[in-house]
């Protein structure tokens, strides 16, 4: 830690030369081990090559370029007015690194979410810890092997191993702390980095709701819900939590549900090498119980198999709603289907829980616009979902229980950048009006307001 603090202070990773080599550099060893990295991700998740390149590899690569684009102007002071008052001193904005940075991971999305904030990092010219997933330790190993490859381990150091290594890590001292997880654990990180008032963000989930209304193609919804639930086995922290679907079309709505599925994964989802598997025997454990005691009616799938981690897609209508089903972020491929009487109704059941990561409706603009004003969350998409996770101009992060702090793009620069004020004074004029016993200060007054 001390090593890696010295290396900050040398001042190499301010320079936007030195931090657009690297991060292409990052970009080349990624693309080097391609196959190696679908390869991990198989083993880890049973994601297929197309989905990681899709969910995971891709965005990286996209994101890598981006930011060399734009990195030298978003480096750049941003001047601002100093008003007739302040005469003739100048204003800025200057745009600092933190320091030395840790990146915690969770496991689902291994690789995009543990390299992602670190392009931000290292965009901004912070020195970077970086602690994988232990549940992910294929692809854990293959970071491991490219950050090496890529960075001075003074400048970007992986600390494989367990929680730990995890507690370990947090009881120093860091300049910024981000970390994606659940929102218990993110508390425990909350309190650790108070300790040192060092600044967070959380990106942590919750139960995403998602609205069908009857005025929408529900063969058509179907297809974007599945793609968005059933995409990584449902181990998504935007996917759709719950389906709200108006009262008279929900027969229509689950036939529609059924077929896609079938389109997706064929008769044979367990077969299929487009669908994933859960990623350990203590989650598979948890996602079995929430759906044996949903009190609700499975209408498709239910299948499970312990020894593969394989849960089925599964649709479950009416669960009770103190069930674990309906009480905690589902993270697994079930998926529960409540009727509403009215759109009132229906904000009013998603604004009696904790704001969300994500909000999904379907159906006109008139009523996605009345949603979207009386409700609240981090992101949002109507007659969608998850896209907004790959816009690289849409900031994106949670609000509340799902969230502090947002990155992406340039959002990811400006979370990894202290915003110093700086103010630049004359040393040629200079205003007595200012100074006691401030004679004429009824004209100062007067210059202050304009």
């Amino acid at each position: 830690m001390e090593t890696m603090h010295n290396y900050y202070n040398s001042g190499q990773t301010r320079d936007c030369n030195f931090k657009i080599f690297h991060l292409l550099k990052l970009k080349r060893e990624i693309e080097q081990n391609l196959t190696e990295i679908e390869d991990a991700l198989k083993k880890d998740l049973g994601k297929s090559s197309e989905e990681a390149y899709l969910t995971e590899i891709s965005i990286l690569l996209d994101e890598i370029d981006y930011h060399v684009k734009h990195l030298k102007s978003w480096s750049k002071p941003k001047k601002v007015r100093s008003g007739v008052a302040l005469f003739p001193s100048r204003s800025k904005i200057m745009f600092e690194p933190y320091g030395l940075v840790l990146i915690i991971a969770p496991w689902n999305y291994p690789f995009q979410l543990l390299l992602d904030p670190l392009i931000g990092a290292l965009s901004a010219g912070n020195c970077v810890v970086l602690k994988p997933s232990p549940l992910a330790p294929n692809t854990s190993g293959i970071v491991h092997k490219i950050i090496s490859a890529v960075f001075d381990q003074d400048y970007v150091r992986v600390f494989e191993g367990d929680n730990e290594e995890l507690e370990k890590l947090l009881d120093h001292k860091f300049d910024y702390i981000f970390y994606t997880g659940g929102p218990r654990f993110g508390r425990h990180v909350m309190e650790k980095a108070a300790k040192h008032l060092c600044p967070v963000t959380l990106e942590l989930g919750g139960k995403s709701p998602c609205i069908v209304s009857s005025k929408f193609n529900l063969d058509l919804a179907a297809k974007r819900i599945s793609f968005g639930k059933f995409i990584n086995a449902g181990q998504t922290c935007v996917a759709p939590d719950y389906i709200l679907v108006e009262k008279g079309c929900k027969e229509e709505f689950i036939a529609c549900m059924k077929k896609t599925l079938a389109n997706f994964y064929g008769d044979d989802v367990k077969s299929s090498p487009h669908f994933g598997r859960i990623i350990s025997t203590n989650a598979f454990d948890r996602l079995k119980e929430m759906m044996d005691f949903s009190d609700g009616q499975i209408v498709l799938g239910g299948e499970t198999d312990k020894d593969e981690k394989y849960i089925a897609p599964t649709l479950i209508i009416d669960p009770s709603e103190e069930s674990l089903l309906m009480q905690e972020e589902i993270f697994g491929p079930l998926l529960p289907i409540i009727e509403y009487e009215n759109i009132q109704e229906a904000i009013t059941f998603i604004n009696a829980r904790n704001k969300p990561l994500a909000l999904y409706y379907f159906g006109n603009q008139a009523e996605a616009d009345m949603v979207l004003n009386r409700t609240s969350s981090g992101g949002a998409c109507v007659n969608d979902t998850i896209l907004h996770v790959a816009n690289k101009h849409l900031p994106f992060g949670g609000v509340g229980e799902s969230g502090i702090g947002k990155y992406h793009g340039k959002s990811s620069f400006y979370l990894f950048s202290n915003h110093r004020s700086m103010i630049s004074s004359s040393a040629t004029i200079d205003f007595a009006i200012k100074y006691p016993p401030y004679k004429g200060f009824g004209l100062l007054k007067i210059l202050m307001n304009i």
